[in-house]
């Protein structure tokens, strides 16, 4: 059996094909990591972790990259009613996260980058992408 896949592009379900034959990249939002997980995070984790596990027994060679946003408004402010720095916070929660996840079995990703340690690199893509966007695209927004 193939996998089939809706594509939010043509609208309908098509047989996964990866970009590069046999290669699967993955990239899943993770947590923000503020307070401790919750059923949510658990089903988002546990269900990107059945696609990994799917695509790997099905012979891809993986390469799986979830994030943690370690800050925004919701840690900074976390931080401040505990009266704490944000990044003390923040490595505490996805400590929290860790062992939740391990608890239940999810597989960790091969990469697990952190927005804070990427700031260079997601202001340019952001000022990329507004570079890209031409004046009559915007008028159609």
């Amino acid at each position: 059996m193939s996998l089939r896949i809706f594509n939010s592009l043509t609208k309908r379900k098509e047989e996964f094909q990866p970009l590069v034959p046999g290669k699967v990249r993955m990239y899943v939002c993770g947590v923000t990591v503020y307070d401790f997980c919750h059923i949510g995070h658990a089903r988002s984790a546990v269900l990107f972790d059945v696609i990994y596990r799917y695509l790997k027994a099905s012979g891809f060679d993986v390469t799986y990259v979830r994030n943690f946003t370690d800050i925004d408004d919701k840690i900074i402010n976390r931080a401040n009613q505990l009266g704490e720095k944000w990044d003390a916070l923040a490595q505490r929660f996805i400590d929290e996260f860790y062992i939740d996840m391990d608890g239940i079995g999810v597989l960790r990703p091969d990469h697990e980058p952190r927005a804070t340690r990427y700031i260079e690199q997601i202001l340019d893509l952001i000022k990329e992408l507004i570079e890209r966007i031409s004046p009559m695209s915007l008028q159609a927004m």
